[in-house]
Parts: C-alpha cells; sequence; structure tokens
C-alpha cells in the first residue's frame, strides 16, 4: 500500500500476494504519472474512490502506455509491443475492470485491445463517479461550494465522437447545482482541443490559429467561470489557450473529478 498525501494508493501486486484481487484497476496513465498538473487530477479521483471504499489497487512501477500514441503517430509495431506487453500483464492479474481518467487510454483499451487478446470490462471516470452520485454514495455530500458557477464543459473526441459518452460528465456539472452553458459547438460537433491524434506531441503545423485558441475562444463567448473537461491532452491544450489570451484570472480550467472532490463533504467518510 502506497500512501501520499494521506491517500490510500493499493499496490495491485500486494494486493494479488495477499490473494485479493481488486475489483478495478485503476490506470493512471502518462499524464497522471509524469504531468505535474494531471497528477492533481489523479489525487483528486484517487480521493474520491477512497471517500466512496470502491475497491481498486494501481499497477504502480509496472505500468506502461497503452501505445495509443504510438498508434497515432503511425507505428503500429511500436504500439503492438506495448499493447501485447500490457495484455500479458494484465491477464496474469486477472483484471478483469479497468478504471481510467485518460478518454485516450479508455478507447485504447475498449476498442483495440481486444483484438490483440485484452478483453476487458473498461470504465472512464466520469461514467463510475455519475454512478456513485445516483447512488448515492457521494450525491449526498455534494456542497454548495460551486452552486450557481456558470461552467462550459468540453468534449474529448475519445470520449465523445469515439465512444458517445457525452452526458455522464454534464450530469456531473449539474448535481453540483451549477449552471451549464454549452460552447455553440458540443457534443457530435464539438471542436477538438487540437491534441488528437499525437498532435500533443509534435509542433503545429501551418495555419492562422491554433486550434486550441479556437476552442477556448468559444469557451470565452459562453461567459462561463469554469472550463470543465475529461482528458488530460484537453485539460493541457484549454489551460494554454487561457494563458496565451490572457484569461487566467477569470476563465479556470478544471478536470470534472477536481469539481467533484471540491464540492464534496468528507465528514461522512472521515480523513482522507
Amino acid at each position: 500500500m502506497k500512501t501520499e498525501n494521506n491517500l490510500k494508493i493499493p499496490l495491485l501486486s500486494e494486493k494479488t500476494a495477499g490473494g485479493h484481487y481488486p475489483e478495478y484497476l485503476l490506470w493512471i496513465g502518462c499524464a497522471g504519472a509524469f504531468d505535474d498538473r494531471y497528477k492533481k487530477v489523479i489525487r483528486s479521483f484517487i480521493t474520491i474512490l477512497n471517500r466512496a471504499r470502491i475497491d481498486f489497487a494501481v499497477l504502480g512501477p509496472e505500468e506502461s502506455c497503452t501505445g495509443d500514441p504510438a498508434r497515432r503517430a503511425g507505428n503500429e509495431f511500436l504500439f503492438q509491443i506495448q499493447a501485447l506487453s500490457n495484455i500479458q500483464l494484465l491477464n496474469g492479474y486477472k483484471v478483469k475492470k479497468i478504471l481510467t481518467a485518460c478518454p485516450h487510454c479508455y478507447n485504447t483499451f475498449k476498442n483495440e485491445y481486444p483484438a490483440l487478446g485484452g478483453h476487458y470490462e473498461v470504465f472512464h471516470h466520469s461514467e463510475l463517479i455519475e454512478a456513485l452520485i445516483n447512488s448515492d454514495q457521494l450525491g449526498s455530500n455534494i456542497n454548495q461550494t460551486l452552486a450557481k458557477k456558470k461552467i462550459t464543459y468540453h468534449d474529448s473526441c475519445y470520449l465523445g465522437r469515439s465512444n458517445q459518452i457525452y452526458e455522464s460528465p454534464r450530469s456531473i456539472i449539474k448535481s453540483l447545482k451549477s449552471e451549464l452553458v454549452e460552447m455553440t459547438r458540443h457534443k457530435a460537433n464539438g471542436l477538438c482541443c487540437g491534441a488528437g491524434g499525437a498532435q500533443m506531441f509534435k509542433d503545429a503545423e501551418k495555419g492562422n490559429k491554433e486550434i486550441y485558441t479556437e476552442r477556448t475562444e468559444e469557451a470565452l463567448n459562453t461567459n462561463a467561470e469554469i472550463i470543465a473537461t475529461a482528458c488530460p491532452f484537453c485539460l493541457t491544450m484549454l489551460s494554454d489557450g487561457v494563458k496565451n489570451l490572457g484569461h487566467e484570472n477569470d476563465l479556470k480550467v478544471y478536470d470534472i473529478v477536481e469539481l467533484i472532490d471540491q464540492a464534496t463533504k468528507i465528514e461522512k467518510y472521515g480523513s482522507t
């Protein structure tokens, strides 16, 4: 069991060595492991999992990349090496359910690993959080911290168009008693943040405007106080957009789990 800032983070290797196979494997992902901003998102998510008494564990140092960026960049050989290695590890641990905060990881596990022998139930964090709220494991403990705040939600391409998860994040925002204000392009017509297809890891191509600038301007036009996201790439790109347009003081960018973390009372659950 790892602990960090009083968070309980069970290791899968330790759990299975003791004969217990947790219900969920929490896949941290590259952003959650290496990006300082997204580490905060993962901490918030683990806080919620601890509060709700969810049976989960992480791979820790055994976790590797899913291979998504390699495939998007055109390196199919590297993708298959990474994927097959992960599948061997996951099957060795008898993993049945995978939980992730990253739509890219979600899409890869759900839609691309089965062809290579990796068959798992895959859940995005928005799906689990919505279920926890609806089952009252979290819903009765949501306070008024974000009530009446104007929040606009940016649809991640891999969560939205690729997997049709549009309502779970919006349901979470509404549970905060916040005012959801939609951008002109949203849901199936949403605009990419500009990081998809491995664009996150390369220089921008020639053009008149960065995609993330265009998307941030759409968010500004809603007069929202908060941009809510559900993807590490989107969080990075929109944060850059807000900063570059000089609106850091009046428009904040958060992952939806951070909003739930802020608005969830902890007295019922004790210290986390």
